[in-house]
């Protein structure tokens, strides 16, 4: 957690987190790329379910498979994580790594990581 501030009556956080995945299995013939993502998931009394993407990586079937291996620690956020109003303080969050098969041709589609493997967090109390 870098810091938790409250800015023009919305509440902002600003943090880091690592990031271990091989994308390598979604990859087959028919991908072109994959749009991988962070979001991150909390609920407020106004708004029962947020989700907010943190941080983002297109990677092309091209790439060789070692740049297909997601292997960061301390990865600051794209992405402040703001919320709508100033609910943020002692709100649990849960991270989760999503990504969009972009095919060669054909619909598009999602995967994410298994249900119940997502990381939680609880934000501070207070402002800092």
């Amino acid at each position: 957690m870098k810091s938790l501030k409250n800015h023009g009556g919305v509440d902002r956080a600003l943090l880091s987190f690592d990031l271990h995945a091989d994308m390598n299995p979604a990859f087959h013939w028919n991908i072109k790329q994959l749009f991988v993502y962070v979001v991150a998931t909390y609920a407020t009394p106004t708004n029962p379910k947020n989700q907010i993407v943190l941080w983002d990586r297109i990677i092309e079937s091209s790439d060789p498979p070692n740049r297909k291996i997601l292997k960061e620690s301390n990865v600051f956020v794209k992405y402040g994580l703001v919320d709508q109003g100033a609910e943020l303080r002692g709100k649990e969050v849960e991270l989760s790594l999503m990504w969009d098969h972009m095919p060669l041709t054909g619909l598009l589609y999602m995967g994410g990581q298994k249900e119940g493997t997502a990381s939680k967090f609880v934000l501070p109390t207070e402002y800092q």
